[in-house]
């Protein structure tokens, strides 16, 4: 059993004072801790990992036709930087940003997508993002957080193809 012995302060000389030694059994208070550690680490909840929903096509359906007056485009580049374009590539203008103003660019092109077609819920903006060989994986993982944080409700990946004005856009910026 586990104990708790005191020593006696005794003087040297004085044989008559002995006092019993007082005992204290600490079995039951090991128990009991044990017990409590058990019990805690028995109802905690350990934390859960977070992931991310990621769909991408399956390659034997055939592509589906996106409007392009609803599409944007963002096309990672090296050294943190995206090139973005709304509409179909070599008709429109490629606008070279980085990741700090990437959220007001989905904002403002959120907006200007909902003014064309009023409003309508059913036409929301479809975002296609296409990491480029010398993109940084955290670049990738940085894009598909704005598309949570900016309520994109349909986003697509491509990572297999860019296309020539999109190449040619992206050697223009020094970008590839």
């Amino acid at each position: 059993m586990a104990t708790l012995n005191l020593s006696q302060n005794g003087r040297p000389g004085n044989a008559r004072s002995r006092k019993a030694v007082p005992a204290v059994d600490l079995t039951a208070m090991v128990d009991l801790a044990f017990l409590l550690i058990t019990f805690f680490m028995l109802t905690t909840s350990l934390s859960r990992p977070l992931a991310m929903d990621l769909a991408k096509p399956v390659i034997d359906i055939p592509d589906q036709p996106y409007p392009a007056s609803r599409t944007v485009t963002l096309i990672l580049g090296k050294e943190n930087q995206v090139v973005w374009y709304r509409g179909e590539p070599g008709k429109s203008t490629a606008v070279q940003s980085n990741f700090e103003g990437i959220n007001q660019v989905l904002a403002e092109n959120k907006k200007a997508i909902a003014e064309i077609h009023s409003n309508d819920p059913a036409k929301f903006m479809v975002v296609i993002i296409k990491p480029t060989a010398a993109s940084s994986y955290k670049n990738f993982v940085d894009a598909l957080d704005e598309m949570n944080i900016a309520a994109v409700k349909s986003f697509l990946v491509d990572d297999d193809s860019l296309l020539e004005p999109e190449l040619a856009s992206l050697k223009s910026l020094g970008l590839l």
